[in-house]
């Protein structure tokens, strides 16, 4: 215990030391402001004393009370600036204490078991992570909830800062494991709450607020006047938000080194076997939203229930990865997420959040974007997108003038009767009308005269169009964006404020293209179903079973040009490449 003590006090003093740092720094911007202001008081007494006097000596003190005057305005300037900075908060779901009364009570406990004060309140965000938040400047709280004096004003009282909670913790840790892992980010709230910390806290964030509005663009009239002002003022807070960089980084890392030392005598031993389970759930996450969750967001449809699809994603990890086998016999033992009064709801309020952050979708649900259960994702979902961009590819062969040459129709015995073909094997009716095939795609895309670059640039001229079409959302924190909004102190960056992939190549959304055309031909021809793999998304289920192996067959013919590995890929299946596909 003696050496925790001891670490603990060694961190906990070089964060006060580099708070003090801050402190001067703010007190050394104040005495350089206030400089010239004294200078001209010292000349404004001598002169009044009769001790200077003469031309030169006028012409000094009028020079040096003009220029404090514009020191001291600037400074002003400043000084509000600085004060009335929205510091940018993390985008997440408030959890009230009657909607998880045994999480807070969990949090209070620790916090006991610390020695520390007990974080203010619990919020939710869609990420593997939690951390603190101070969440005190005025522009986040109402008047009402701050305490009021005897005399009846407003006064801000010490308030501890917001405990933030990734929300795939609750789902997949247990309950002593959820105790362990934020057992070092509870005890933060001891150092937080040190006069010297906080102040310097409030100043950096001050800065960093100023900076951003500074960069913001000014609204309503007279913009180009307000450019000058405003630059001024961000010049001044960059500069010294330069000076305050290392001395912030420092400060922080010994309140992170003082609150592990404080932890290490709560959980310590389960917290290293918990430290897994981050790591995993944070694998099993990430995943889930690239490869299941924005296939579904691209179609207007977000699943409302993320959070319990880690579960389900990090158990078939379990279940292909010898690694995690291990982790899925903790899932007898009660998981973090009974905790919640309506667990339901909290995953829902965070999938959406989800969404929103990672692609850009509005805040409220509509026709053009509901949410959408893990049971309805392959109907909803997979063969919507599939037949989405089959349509799309035909429409952009369409547009570039491809007519499929026109095979001779043939007599085709059906059931002993004899029957004139309806289609040609390359996708051209009776009447010479193209039809919705396979085969006149690959028709164009085989051979070394293929057009897979011409269609490559169509698809994606295509689908800019599209998303240029689509209605744009308000930038997050914008007047335009709905009251409430877990986006408005964020600041007004256009939305999505985190993508979570780049821009698909060309070539990328061809073979999307191409491989959604198959996959419909084999629903409609082969009798394969769409499904839902929970580690790479859409998946096409051929006789029960998931076919993972379509995707090189697919790059052969974009890119190559070769439909040999295909064809047979097809023929496997029972895929009739001559047979109409349903685009609707």
């Amino acid at each position: 215990m003696s050496g925790t003590g001891t670490g603990e006090e060694l961190g906990a003093q070089a964060a006060r030391a580099r708070a003090l740092a801050l402190l001067r720094i703010r007190s050394r911007a104040t005495a350089a402001a206030l400089l010239p202001a004294a200078v001209a008081v010292v000349l404004l007494v001598a002169a009044a004393q009769g001790r200077i006097g003469g031309g030169g000596w006028d012409a000094v003190r009028w020079a040096v009370t003009v220029c404090a005057a514009v020191v001291l305005l600037g400074a002003a300037a400043v000084s509000v600036a600085i004060a009335r900075a929205r510091p940018a908060v993390s985008p997440t779901v408030p959890l009230t204490e009657q909607a998880a009364p045994d999480l807070y009570r969990l949090v209070r406990d620790l916090a006991d078991r610390l020695g520390v004060p007990a974080p203010s309140a619990i919020a939710l965000t869609p990420d593997c992570d939690s951390w603190l938040e101070d969440r005190t400047h005025r522009s986040t709280e109402s008047p009402a909830t701050r305490p009021a004096a005897p005399g009846g004003r407003r006064h801000r009282a010490p308030v501890a800062p917001v405990l933030v909670i990734g929300s795939p913790f609750l789902w997949w840790m247990r309950v002593a494991e959820l105790r362990a892992v934020l057992a070092p980010v509870v005890a933060g709230t001891g150092p937080a709450a040190h006069p010297d910390i906080a102040a310097a806290r409030r100043f950096v964030r001050g800065l960093d607020g100023a900076v951003a509005d500074a960069a913001a663009s000014a609204p309503g009239r007279f913009t180009r006047l307000r450019r000058l002002p405003r630059g001024l003022v961000g010049w001044i807070a960059r500069l010294l938000l330069r000076s305050c960089r290392g001395h912030a980084a420092a400060m922080e890392r010994g309140v992170a080194a003082a609150a592990s030392e404080r932890a290490q005598a709560v959980d310590y031993g389960l917290r290293i076997a918990a430290q897994e389970q981050v790591g995993l759930a944070y694998a099993g996450w990430d995943r889930l939203l690239t490869r299941v969750a924005l296939p579904a967001w691209r179609m207007g449809r977000w699943p409302s229930r993320l959070d319990a699809g880690v579960v389900s994603a990090l158990t078939e990890l379990s279940r292909r990865d010898r690694l995690a086998e291990g982790f899925t016999s903790r899932l007898g033992e009660r998981p973090a997420c009974d905790l919640l009064e309506e667990p339901g709801a909290a995953d829902e309020a965070a999938s959406l959040l989800a969404a929103r952050l990672f692609h850009g979708g509005p805040a409220e649900t509509g026709p053009d974007w509901s949410p959408v259960d893990w049971q309805q994702y392959p109907e909803e979902v997979v063969d919507r997108k599939w037949r989405t961009e089959a349509a799309r590819l035909l429409r952009v062969l369409d547009a570039m003038g491809v007519r499929p040459a026109a095979a001779g129709g043939r007599d085709e015995t059906v059931g002993g009767v004899g029957a004139v073909r309806a289609f040609g094997a390359h996708g051209v009716d009776a009447v010479g009308v193209a039809v919705p095939t396979l085969a006149r795609v690959v028709e164009q895309l085989s051979g070394p005269d293929g057009r897979g670059e011409e269609l490559a640039a169509g698809i994606s001229a295509a689908v800019a169009r599209e998303e240029a079409a689509a209605p744009q959302q308000p930038p997050a924190g914008s007047p335009a964006a709905s009251d409430g909004d877990a986006l408005d102190f964020w600041g007004t960056d256009p939305l999505p404020l985190f993508p979570l992939q780049p821009p698909r190549t060309g070539t990328e959304l061809l073979a999307d293209h191409v491989a959604a055309m198959v996959c419909c031909a084999a629903v409609d021809t082969a009798g394969a179903a769409p499904g839902l793999d929970w580690l790479d998304g859409p998946a096409l289920l051929v006789d029960g079973e998931r076919r993972a192996d379509l995707g090189s067959p697919v790059l052969s013919l974009v890119e190559d040009g070769d439909a040999g590995p295909l064809r047979c890929w097809l023929a496997s299946v029972g895929v009739r490449t001559d047979k109409p596909v349903r685009l609707v």
